[in-house]
């Protein structure tokens, strides 16, 4: 008897090793960000719109999101040109996408603009706090980085930049995702 309890709990806690394992994460990404109709009523900001594609650890996937942008710079010593002003993201959030259908939920929780108008790009680092998704990503949390540079595309009438291409990498851990060997037990 105490032979099954200790299998029993070997059992348990492999299985808890599994979904509890931190995954490194790295994935390259390619896309469009422009104003968003949506709107995170967050004052003085304006809604932005990133729609992009890419592959990495994960699997190739699709990524929207959605974040409000403060429409005035602030103070910051955290850009490291002297050409570059700061501007911050209050909210925001986003659904990865994956080949196999799975759905990765991320709330953004930290971000930093800088944007340099005389080389006309911006350098952005996000901070998104993984609270869930479906199929593999059903019990996954962890913290991602998303690093991109931004260079306006398409400028209105006045010369305000309205559309944008975007690329960069997004690096992290995850916990909580099934591992392939299990996903494929599922489909039998």
């Amino acid at each position: 008897m105490k032979r099954l309890a200790i299998a029993v709990v070997m059992v348990h806690l492999g299985i808890a090793a599994v979904y509890a394992h931190e995954k490194p994460v790295k994935m390259t990404f390619s896309g469009t960000s422009e104003n968003s109709a949506n709107n995170l009523q967050q004052p003085d900001t304006r809604n932005d719109e990133d729609n992009f594609a890419g592959k990495g650890t994960l699997g190739s996937f699709t990524l929207r999101n959605v974040r409000a942008i403060a429409n005035s710079p602030s103070p910051s010593g955290t850009c490291p040109g002297p050409n570059q002003v700061y501007v911050s993201e209050p909210a925001g959030g986003g659904v990865f996408r994956f080949q196999d259908g799975s759905l990765l939920k991320v709330n953004l929780t930290q971000a930093l603009d800088c944007i340099d108008f005389v080389a006309q790009e911006a350098h952005c680092t996000l901070t998104f706090q993984i609270t869930g998704g479906t199929d593999r990503f059903k019990d996954a949390s962890g913290v991602l980085t998303l690093t991109e540079t931004v260079v306006p595309v398409l400028v209105d009438a006045s010369k305000i930049p309205l559309f944008f291409a975007a690329t960069g990498e997004i690096t992290g851990t995850v916990s909580g995702v099934a591992m392939e060997e299990e996903r494929e037990g599922e489909r039998e």
